[in-house]
């Protein structure tokens, strides 16, 4: 390796000066749980980064809906489009701020390979399904998916991720799944939830990237559906502000393109709000460590106010969108094909491909396969094992 190496340019690492205080460190990582020595030309959280998107997970994602279901249009998100939004979003503000943008898009690019297919209508089947087995958390099975389930390299399960890298992508975690990742893992990435305290404000990031990401394409995808209007969207002051202000700019707009400028420039409020709100947060608590800011209340946040007017719109959405007929009929099609796919493997398991590791029940075997699956695979497994199709 050294003879292959000793040309090769320096490691592209953030120098020291371009990161706050607060920030992630990639030189003081809590590393891996398996050691490996450091690549010649990257950092680590870069090749956290490569490995996510090399992984067979995340190619799944392009088949992973987040609203509508994969077959109901070309043009609507997927997981994956949404994961590369919110990579965008959070590299902006990271860069900004004064944070590690490798974390953060490596965070950002993994947040997913948890979902099941069929958006939040599969999560919410396959919890019911495993109620007496331990229930079933997307966030938690993406931290599962990247641990264990990749099965990439001669000497481990999963990718060996770095620790901070894991620590983002387990955004919400119940008491019990914490204690049992403490007893696993003491001291790592279920310790938080036990001690109240928070991640970095690389992973805080994220899940801000995240919300601000999801609200704005699920605006375009349910415009473009049809299933809700542009004048629909007046009665929420967010969006009504920003398409006053694109009118008064552009009095002729109409269509797609007055929609695109509203939501972009709803966007560019967002974000700049966020920064605003994070550094005078920062101001106040001064965190002098990555440690001492995870010892602070949330410091990457949104301003009060635009915290409740975000609020406002995710209820219209909840309201208006997600719980439109047309996505309901949709959402209980999926919960059977994954109901009846769930009893379909327990009472028959080597209807799954693949071996089950002996260390782990039948029951959660069947979650981590129906899990991994694309919407039109599941739907191609469901109708092959019943004689059915349910999606229309």
């Amino acid at each position: 390796m050294a003879g292959l190496t000793a040309d090769l340019p320096p490691l592209a690492a953030p120098r020291a000066e371009d990161l706050a205080p607060w920030a992630c460190h990639s030189a003081h990582s809590r590393g891996r749980r398996h050691p490996e020595p450091d690549a010649p030309t990257r950092t680590a959280f870069q090749r956290d980064r490569d490995r996510i998107v090399h992984s067979t997970a995340f190619r799944r994602l392009v088949y992973k809906t987040q609203v509508f279901l994969n077959h109901e249009g070309d043009l609507f998100r997927t997981r994956l489009t949404h994961s590369l939004e919110v990579a965008q979003l959070g590299r902006s503000v990271a860069r900004a701020l004064r944070l590690n943008e490798d974390l953060v898009e490596a965070i950002a690019l993994a947040h997913d390979l948890g979902h099941t297919p069929f958006g939040h209508a599969g999560q919410d089947a396959l919890n019911t399904c495993m109620a007496e087995h331990g229930g079933f958390e997307h966030n938690l099975q993406s931290l599962r998916v990247v641990d264990a389930l990749e099965e990439r390299y001669p000497h481990y399960d999963g990718l060996n991720l770095c620790f901070e890298t894991r620590e983002g992508i387990l955004k919400h975690c119940s008491r019990a799944n914490a204690e049992l990742l403490e007893a696993r893992e003491p001291g790592g990435v279920g310790r938080r939830f036990l001690d109240r305290t928070q991640p970095s404000l690389e992973a805080q990031l994220c899940n801000l990237a995240d919300e601000i990401a999801y609200n704005a394409h699920d605006i375009d995808d349910g415009v473009r559906s049809g299933l809700i209007t542009l004048d629909q969207l007046q009665d929420v002051p967010l969006v009504a502000r920003f398409t006053r202000e694109t009118l008064t700019a552009f009095p002729a707009l109409g269509g797609r393109r007055l929609l695109f400028e509203a939501i972009r420039r709803m966007l560019s409020e967002q974000v700049y709000d966020v920064m605003a709100a994070t550094q005078a947060g920062l101001s106040q608590w001064q965190p002098e460590s990555t440690d001492a800011a995870r010892q602070a209340p949330a410091l990457l946040k949104f301003s009060d106010t635009m915290r409740a007017e975000s609020t406002v719109l995710k209820r219209f959405l909840f309201a208006n969108l997600y719980r439109h007929p047309q996505v309901v009929a949709k959402t209980v099609q999926a919960q059977q094909v994954v109901h009846e796919l769930f009893a379909c493997y327990m009472d028959d398991p080597s209807q799954m491909k693949g071996s089950r590791p002996p260390e782990i029940s039948v029951a959660r075997a069947v979650a981590d396969y129906i899990a991994g699956m694309t919407d039109r695979f599941a739907a191609r497994e469901h109708e092959r094992l019943t004689g059915r199709c349910v999606i229309t």
